[in-house]
């Protein structure tokens, strides 16, 4: 047992609740103790009464009696992994791309869902539980990728660089560039594509379709996009830059143009007489290729994502150069 703490609060935990702040720093504490704690005026914020729901603010100083808790303990099942864990550990050391004390960037592989949901057994958010720090902060998304795109995936190590990441998204400070594989070639070497979108649930799942200007539910879509390559008329290499971050943008956008994706499960429609290109896997086809941001501290942070295998061996059995695109 540990004598009468004081400890301030940090720049990163701003707006946290009592409560949350407790679990963080004592996650051996139970919620029925602190409330007694509370109520008993030992637990007390730059000298005054809290409440759980006190939100607490940087530079205070929170009195924190002697509790029973083994913190030795706590931080010895923070940081000591179970063999699930260690696995998962293992799984996103690979994808690292990028690591600072305020961010992570992995590279996420197809195949891999970035949140739970229905039917998904495994997902990066899940395995985010293996780097938590001893503090018990977990690190937090700040974006999204489909579960069949691959790449870039930026992932915030502290809540204060959650928030920072959060709006460099929301006020469209980042540049995100995308390679797909599309069917056919594009009217034009390169344009902008603006529509309006609306989500429609379908037995497959949710759906994005074209909507109409001003209809209810529908949102402002914009991309751009370059010809990089393509392979006769067949299939072209485009690199694609949402301005927008709408859901399953790219992947509308690309069927909107008539070109879909190759690979595409829900917007890749062909006529009866187009057959799948030999030695391509019916793959989703989309790479999040690069990304720009600020960092939530000073300066940018700018990282480039490796293909997949499966993309790879398409540009491989098409002999485009991954060099095309820097020209």
């Amino acid at each position: 047992m540990a004598g009468v703490e004081q400890i301030t609060v940090e720049a990163g935990e701003a707006g946290m609740r009592l409560d949350r702040w407790f679990k963080a720093h004592y996650p051996g504490l139970g919620f029925g103790h602190l409330q007694k704690l509370l109520r008993s005026g030992q637990v007390r914020i730059d000298g005054g009464r809290a409440k759980t729901d006190t939100r607490v603010e940087p530079g205070q100083v929170v009195r924190i009696p002697p509790l029973d808790v083994d913190k030795k303990g706590a931080d010895e099942n923070l940081t000591g992994h179970s063999i699930r864990n260690q696995g998962d550990a293992d799984v996103l050391q690979k994808m690292l791309l990028h690591e600072d004390d305020k961010v992570f960037v992995l590279n996420k592989p197809a195949g891999l869902a970035v949140q739970g949901g229905s039917g998904v057994t495994r997902n990066v958010d899940d395995m985010l539980e293996a780097w938590r720090n001893r503090k018990g902060e977990k690190p937090r998304l700040v974006h999204r990728l489909d579960r069949d795109t691959s790449g870039v995936l930026v992932v915030a190590r502290t809540r204060l660089a959650a928030m920072k990441l959060a709006e460099a998204f929301r006020a469209r400070e980042t540049e995100k560039t995308y390679w797909a594989l599309v069917k056919g070639v594009p009217p034009k070497r390169e344009d902008k594509i603006s529509t309006w979108l609306i989500k429609e649930q379908t037995l497959d799942g949710d759906r994005m379709r074209i909507a109409r200007h001003g209809e209810k539910g529908a949102d402002h879509a914009i991309s751009f996009y370059r010809i990089v390559e393509q392979a006769a008329q067949a299939l072209t290499w485009l690199e694609m830059q949402p301005y927008t971050g709408r859901t399953h943008q790219l992947r509308v956008h690309a069927a909107f143009l008539g070109c879909p994706i190759i690979g595409d499960p829900k917007y890749f429609e062909a006529d009866t007489n187009w057959e799948f290109p030999g030695g391509i896997q019916n793959r989703l086809h989309l790479h999040a290729r690069r990304i720009v941001i600020p960092h939530p501290d000073k300066g940018v942070i700018d990282v480039t994502a490796p293909m997949p295998p499966h993309m790879r061996q398409s540009w491989n059995l098409l002999g485009f150069d991954e060099a095309s695109a820097e020209d």
